[in-house]
């Protein structure tokens, strides 16, 4: 298993809970807009931060994918 395997999981969960979103919901759109590949390019800086910044950078990470 990967490092950032553990990582992703737990912030699939973290993004589930604090958008008040199924599991199911958060990873069709997680695969959508390819944020478990942003979370792995990026786990070493991600990994030092907490999970309300974490869910807002994901927030941002979504908001600039939908707009392409």
């Amino acid at each position: 298993m990967s490092k950032e395997l553990p990582f992703i999981i737990y912030y699939i969960e973290e993004y589930k809970n604090q958008k008040n979103m199924s599991g199911k919901d958060v990873l069709l759109l997680f695969n959508r807009y390819s944020v478990c590949d942003y979370i792995r390019t990026f786990y070493e800086a991600l990994h030092t931060t907490g999970s309300k910044y974490i869910v807002n950078d994901i927030d941002l990470y979504l908001k600039s994918r939908a707009s392409n």
